[in-house]
């Protein structure tokens, strides 16, 4: 159980990011280059079916440069 909501937690961060990129009307790839991180790790983030776990310091610099804060990010309800 604790396992699935962890996939689950990851899954909703990663369609948050792809989220808030959209909404500056950002590519992965302009993400990728403004976080100093490669569009692929981008691309693993957001994909729905890749339970990767970003480093906070990615996280902090992904919503820095999205406009938005890591608590929005990582708003998950219950």
């Amino acid at each position: 159980m604790v396992e699935s909501q962890y996939k689950m937690n990851l899954i909703k961060i990663g369609l948050k990011i792809a989220y808030y990129r959209k909404l500056q009307g950002m590519t992965q790839e302009e993400l990728a280059e403004a976080c100093d991180i490669s569009s692929g790790y981008v691309s693993q983030l957001e994909a729905p079916n890749c339970f990767f776990c970003p480093s906070l310091k990615t996280l902090f610099k992904i919503a820095e440069v999205l406009g938005t804060t890591v608590s929005k990010l990582t708003d998950i309800e219950d």
